[in-house]
């Protein structure tokens, strides 16, 4: 094929672009400010009770805090680059985090249940110096994922109607602010349930599509033009450069930076731990178990489908570069999706995808939004004595400056030549050496000070060195493209995260540390009491003795309740098992045997492939949408019944008038 590009046709207007950037959240503002009036004044609810927050709400917060941007746009370039492999891996890449940050959610319940964000354990624990330096990799990974997210997004908006790439990345975050300010923490779990309703709805549009699609003649269809695609570009590392292999050498590659990208968006990333402080304590696991099931789906189900159609419709004059493939660049920025779905539904497709990438950004820049506003060091270092009225307006003003900030870094970045696929592959790299000392500070009695600073800072240090000296000699040079290559990525993410482990783990083990987390055990709401570890501190629910406070080694209090330890210690043990065998199943035991048999797909085995993404995909709809509608039918029913008495007294009054 002819190795030249030409541009990226769009198929609708700018108006419509702009219609959906601003539009779209302005409406969503809307909705949540009626939600929220309509919660607060028919329910009994509290808006910081855990028991709101249900296994399916989190676990739909979970599916849609996660699927960013590039969940769905990076997974269809892998599909249409490595072939089928690249689907897998990326599910692969973000659900065994997930199952594993299960296990720590659940420490998180037993040592920490009244924390608000990971810094505060930290600097109960550690006190300022490890604060500090875990405040700067929480900022970082917050920088990292909003330039993932709009970048992706606005390069979506661009290629599918025109409108300029700076113009979208600044006016994306302004909605999202706006209905974060009206309903916080809530806000982001009824919008998260939203969204995650109209992503499943265009991912169910998508796949059938696809398999009726004249463009593809079906799944077989599909399947021929996989296989004639594998003679006019084959894939450099794959089984007869077929794409409908898991022998796939690039795909292998990717799935190992993806992993570590994976972790590293989890464990320096505040949403989730948010998410699992705000869930109940005998439900954290179950919500996190069900999140990374269900969430595995989206990019398996999603890429599968566009990824390797973008890949097998090259050649048809509807694709929107014809008669040249995509660019290096329009790849890199996550166009195979959007070509793949113009294609095969016209301007129908570039709606939907559009309003997917809209969802996908919007959902999860809400939840960094509500994250970097915990994060921001007011009450500890400025104003010790604040209370809770005055956290919530200062955090209100941080997010109204974060969402012009989020902004411009990412216009920052689209300048310099930055794109969503370089920063996915250098989320890994920068972020990896904090992951397993965060993870242990929360888990292990035994780490000390001196460990939990030198760990993540020795190990950035030896993850750099391998960065620069593994693009110079694997790619013979270093540059921006080389260092956001995945081989380049994978030296540098694998020598942070293990050194980063050992130096920690090791130096701790020298003289290890006997901390009873009794400390952590004692934080406490911060609306009107500050958190410390005295013994004559005060809940909403009254007066909280000495030893309920500081030896919970029985009980844990949440909400006036009482929870048993060693049902959350249960849970631990649920969540560890769990995530041992989900990691075994999707990492060893189905793709590696395919991987060194150098198995080629039949035309049979691939339709149940495709079967398979079909059945995942609609049990994770049930998991991630209608569950909560079911959780929360009392609730629902207590609305309804509350606004229809509000109007039968309207029009009584109205009668009498």
């Amino acid at each position: 094929m002819s190795a030249s590009s030409s541009d990226f046709k769009p198929l609708l207007s700018q108006s419509v672009g702009y219609g959906v950037v601003v539009g779209v959240g302005f409406f969503f503002a809307g909705v949540m400010l009626i939600l929220t009036y309509l919660q607060s004044r028919y329910t009994d609810m509290s808006p910081g009770s855990s028991e709101e927050f249900t296994p399916g709400l989190v676990c739909c917060g979970i599916v849609s805090a996660w699927t960013w941007s590039a969940t769905l746009l990076q997974s269809s370039t892998a599909a249409y680059t490595f072939g089928i492999s690249g689907p897998w891996w990326y599910g692969v890449g973000g659900t065994i985090q997930l199952a594993i940050f299960g296990m720590v959610a659940a420490k998180v319940k037993m040592n920490a249940n009244g924390a608000h964000t990971f810094l505060e354990i930290v600097q109960v624990r550690f006190g300022t110096g490890p604060h500090l330096l875990f405040t700067f990799y929480g900022f970082l990974c917050n920088l990292v994922v909003c330039g993932s997210l709009l970048l992706g997004g606005s390069a979506t908006v661009t290629a599918l109607t025109g409108m300029n790439t700076d113009a979208a990345c600044m006016l994306l975050p302004i909605g999202i602010a706006v209905y974060v300010l009206v309903g916080g923490l809530r806000a982001t779990f009824i919008c998260d349930w939203s969204h995650t309703v109209i992503l499943f709805v265009i991912i169910y549009i998508v796949r059938f599509h696809s398999g009726t699609s004249q463009e593809t003649e079906g799944v077989s269809g599909l399947y021929d033009l996989l296989q004639a695609a594998a003679v006019t570009t084959p894939v450099e590392g794959n089984q007869n450069g077929s794409y409908l292999t898991m022998k796939s050498n690039q795909g292998l590659v990717f799935g190992a930076a993806t992993i570590l990208s994976g972790f590293a968006g989890i464990f320096c990333d505040q949403g989730y731990w948010q998410r699992a402080i705000a869930s109940h304590p005998t439900s954290t696991t179950k919500a996190y178990m069900l999140g990374g099931l269900s969430w595995f789906a989206v990019p398996f189900a999603f890429a599968s489908c566009l990824g390797l159609a973008a890949r097998g419709l090259i050649n048809n004059p509807k694709f929107p570069t014809y008669p040249s493939p995509l660019s290096a660049s329009q790849t890199s920025a996550g166009l195979a999706a959007p070509a793949a779905a113009a294609v095969l539904m016209g301007k129908g497709g570039a709606v939907a995808v559009l309003l997917v990438v809209f969802m996908a950004v919007t959902s999860a820049a809400s939840a960094e939004l509500i994250g970097v506003s915990s994060l921001f060091i007011y009450r500890t270092y400025f104003r010790p004595n604040a209370k809770g009225p005055e956290i919530v307006k200062v955090s209100h003003y941080f997010i109204c400056f974060w969402a012009v900030w989020m902004g411009a870094w990412a216009v920052i970045l689209n300048k310099v030549g930055v794109d969503l696929g370089w920063l996915f592959y250098v989320q890994g790299v920068v972020l990896s050496p904090a992951v397993i000392p965060v993870a242990l500070t929360v888990s292990w009695s035994k780490l000390t000070k001196p460990a939990v600073i030198l760990g993540p800072i020795l190990g950035a240090i030896l993850g750099m060195a391998a960065w620069m000296i593994g693009c110079w000699k694997i790619l013979g040079s270093i540059n921006i493209t080389n260092l956001a290559n995945p081989y380049s990525a994978v030296c540098s993410g694998l020598t942070g995260l293990l050194f980063s482990g050992i130096i920690t783990v090791g130096m701790s083990l020298c003289k290890p540390a006997n901390y009873d987390f009794k400390g952590t055990r004692a934080i406490i709401n911060l609306d009107g009491t500050d958190t410390s570890n005295s013994d004559d501190e005060k809940t909403e629910e009254g007066e909280v003795s000495a030893i309920d406070v500081v030896n919970r080694e029985i009980i844990v209090l949440v909400d006036g309740n009482v929870v048993d330890i060693s049902v959350l210690k249960e849970g631990f043990k649920r969540a560890a098992w769990y995530s041992l065998a989900l990691t075994l199943i999707v990492t060893i035991v189905v793709p590696l045997p395919m991987f060194f048999s150098h198995y080629v797909y039949s035309k049979p085995f691939y339709a149940f492939w495709v079967s398979v993404s079909i059945i995942w995909v609609l049990l994770s709809g049930v998991f991630s949408v209608l569950l909560p509608v079911w959780e929360s039918r009392q609730e629902m029913f207590d609305i309804i019944v509350g606004v229809n008495k509000s109007l039968c007294r309207s029009k009584g009054t109205i009668v009498r008038a």
